[in-house]
């Protein structure tokens, strides 16, 4: 390819994702749908990384899937092709193919939900259909007043995917996820924050500083803590209270057998900020 359409880099602790197709608003074509969940897969096992960012390059977030120029009875054929590698042989396109293909893909959202990570969104522009999943499935979401969202899916006969169900029913409420998936509502960023789907609303010209200002402050804190709180967090989507309790007992002995806790500790009492080494 002429373009990398996701662009990583690290720094003092930060990784940032970009998406990076800005001519085209970063809508996910497969190429980059399969270097988002290989991005991803990195990601989640890079232990410099102790926060992760996502964002999209130029002037909006995510545009969602790129349906454009796909010849209506071959749909799926080109994207199974453009998702293999040259020395594998193809198989044959049929729904099965398709459905795996597309789960495979959808792996991305499944990580980073669940890295043992901070994850934060960094969002101008616009937000759409997946776009919305990968912002909601983050743990914060830092927006420009540019901002747009909708979830966009009815408008063109698609059902939802990348766990946009599952991510805004948690994170708004039954009724507002709803509300967003069938109607498919257009939110400016005004309206995004007054309903929740906003952790800070930044005018566009500080969003960057104000991301990596929350990005280094998450950097700077207790990597193990914080792998013990999203586990915690994570389980009570899903978990009984006493599910939920047994687990936060056994977390929080063994955030207290840790380096970390005694620097925490010890930092407190000389009045300085902890140095954390995620040991």
């Amino acid at each position: 390819m002429s373009q990398e359409v996701l662009l990583e880099h690290l720094n003092d602790g930060v990784l940032t994702l970009t998406l990076n197709r800005p001519d085209r608003l970063n809508a996910l074509n497969p190429p980059l749908l399969r270097e988002l969940r290989e991005g991803m897969e990195r990601a989640t096992h890079n232990h410099e990384a102790r926060v992760v960012v996502i964002t999209g390059a130029g002037r909006a977030f995510c545009a969602g899937g790129d349906i454009s120029g796909k010849p209506e009875k071959k749909a799926g054929v080109d994207e199974v092709e453009a998702t293999v590698k040259p020395v594998r042989k193809r198989a044959p396109d049929s729904v099965a193919t398709r459905i795996e293909w597309l789960r495979g893909n959808m792996e991305a959202v499944r990580l980073l939900h669940q890295m043992d990570k901070p994850t934060v969104a960094m969002i101008r522009g616009a937000t759409v259909s997946v776009g919305m999943a990968l912002a909601a499935a983050c743990d914060f979401r830092v927006v420009s007043q540019t901002a747009s969202f909708t979830t966009g899916f009815a408008k063109v006969g698609f059902s939802g995917d990348y766990g946009a169900s599952y991510f805004l029913t948690r994170l708004l409420g039954t009724a507002k996820a709803r509300e967003l998936m069938l109607l498919s509502d257009m939110l400016d960023a005004q309206e995004a924050l007054r309903i929740g789907l906003v952790t800070q609303l930044v005018a566009d010209a500080e969003l960057e500083a104000r991301t990596y200002d929350l990005a280094r402050r998450l950097a700077d804190g207790p990597p193990l803590t914080y792998r013990f709180m999203k586990k915690n967090l994570n389980a009570s989507l899903e978990g009984s209270l006493e599910q939920v309790l047994d687990m936060e007992a056994t977390h929080m002995v063994l955030s207290a057998m840790t380096n970390d806790q005694r620097e925490a500790v010890k930092a407190f009492i000389e009045k300085r900020k902890p140095q954390f080494t995620g040991s």
